[in-house]
């Protein structure tokens, strides 16, 4: 990262020479994309299960309250940032900070959301292969009838197989490749319009079946019935955190999306439109998810291991199990895959920038160091468990190199990324050029726009980022 930030000449590229920059065909199709980044095993795998573990209907309450005082106004300014840059997060940020007369330190900005994109795509792969894996598992009837002891042995010979492992992490990352090297219009787009209604068409399916159960009722209620005395401290900063997560921001993928935005499309209408968006599919998951476990008899608050353990066992048990189960991991790594691409495109624009390296080049040379990156995560998971790279301090004792990849993004990069975007947008960016990108005027609006984004946005992701160190 020190390179790219003391080198300015070096990848940036002048308006005349990005003429070419291709674009979104249509607002329609950057929200779809957006929404694919934001729509990933966050929504169907973590805020099931986080919502289990904080008791319900309060969390998602003051969830959806965390996604317009955060979530919103952070993707508003990341978005814009990447469409009146024009490239790259790191360039964008070069870009904007020189027209502004700013300090040029500001591209650490950009360079850091890469690096995070970078590092998260390393081990997302790894789980996008677990979900892989368990598509072959359901489908091969491997769940029908079986314990939970069978289940939680089938998963743990999983994390225990290195070869298994690196096998579906190779799969899933040629995938991703395959799609990010096609370009925008050809690859990621193509991709998204057949790969997005897909995913709804089977969410909608898993929400169809769950209500055909007896216990849909009770996973309704659960989820929008709010009882205040299952909310505690740190369910509420967990719903704060996960609001900010949830969207993508603070990894340069907005930024990056935002490059290709056409100058005519609304970047307010359509940033609060992922955002509602990647909210209605966590909630839709959680409606497909909880009854089928209230129908078991399981746990809602198993955690992390609601997908991978609590759920294989209730299609084990349930009329239909084979197929419902096949048809949710295919949901699970449709989503995984649709966020992978957004992880991978920051670092292929930035290649694509640098003299001399197309687009398949550099993402053959990107895909190839974070599928590199991701042996780490698979063998932190086994022969390396014991492995703990920066033991020595207290902090990161007992932490693997997985569980680092994931801390230092997490709770470290991309709450940075955010509340530096929203400092530079709110406080530093020409105000001229903000009101004109976001085509709201001098009005009220804007002013609690920028009023939100000023002192709100910030104090939150200040509150999530002192709480996660401490």
């Amino acid at each position: 990262m020190t390179e790219l930030v003391q080198n300015p000449a070096q990848g940036a590229t002048s308006d005349n020479a990005r003429k070419d920059h291709p674009m979104w065909s249509s607002r329609m199709a950057f929200i779809l994309a957006a929404s694919g980044s934001a729509v990933g095993l966050g929504n169907i795998w973590k805020f099931p299960y986080i919502t289990g573990e904080n008791g319900g209907g309060a969390f998602v309450l003051v969830y959806l309250l965390c996604i317009a005082l955060i979530g919103i106004p952070i993707m508003i300014a990341e978005v814009m940032i990447g469409r009146s840059g024009g490239q790259s997060p790191l360039n964008s940020m070069r870009k904007l900070s020189q027209r502004d007369g700013l300090s040029k330190r500001w591209v650490w900005i950009g360079g850091m959301g890469m690096i995070a994109s970078f590092l998260i795509l390393s081990f997302y792969s790894v789980i996008g292969g677990w979900a892989l894996s368990y598509v072959g598992n359901s489908a091969g009837g491997l769940f029908v009838g079986a314990s939970s002891d069978a289940i939680g042995t089938m998963f743990g010979n999983l994390l225990a197989d290195p070869y298994t492992l690196l096998l579906w992490h190779s799969v899933f990352m040629v995938l991703v490749i395959m799609i990010v090297a096609r370009g925008l219009s050809s690859g990621m787009e193509k991709a998204i319009n057949i790969l997005m209604p897909i995913m709804f068409a089977l969410l909608l399916i898993m929400v169809g079946y769950a209500m055909s159960t007896d216990n849909f009722a009770d996973g309704f209620t659960f989820l929008f019935q709010p009882d205040f005395s299952k909310l505690t401290t740190e369910g509420v900063l967990t719903a704060l955190g996960h609001a900010f997560f949830t969207l993508s921001l603070g990894m340069g993928v907005m930024m990056a999306y935002g490059s290709y935005l056409p100058k005519k499309v609304s970047i307010v209408k359509t940033a609060v439109t992922v955002s509602i968006v990647d909210t209605v599919v966590a909630l839709l998951a959680g409606l497909a998810i909880f009854p089928l476990v209230f129908a078991n008899g399981l746990e809602a608050g198993a955690g992390p291991g609601l997908i991978f353990q609590t759920l294989p066992l209730a299609f084990g048990q349930m009329s239909g199990g084979v197929l419902f189960g096949t048809l949710f991991f295919v949901l699970l790594v449709v989503a995984a895959v649709t966020s992978a691409i957004s992880l991978l495109e920051p670092v292929v624009e930035w290649f694509e920038e640098q003299k001399g390296i197309n687009r398949l080049t550099g993402t053959l040379i990107g895909g190839a160091c974070i599928w590199g990156l991701g042996i780490l995560t698979i063998l932190s998971l086994n022969v390396w468990s014991d492995v703990h790279p920066l033991g020595m301090f207290e902090r990161f004792e007992g932490k693997t190199f997985f569980d680092l990849f994931d801390y230092v993004t997490a709770n470290l990069m991309m709450p940075l990324g955010g509340l530096a975007i929203a400092i530079f947008v709110g406080w530093f960016m020409s105000k001229p050029a903000a009101q004109s990108d976001l085509d709201m005027g001098n009005g009220l609006t804007y002013k609690l726009f920028m009023f939100v984004l000023r002192y709100i946005t910030p104090a939150a992701v200040l509150v999530v980022f002192i709480y996660n160190l401490l």
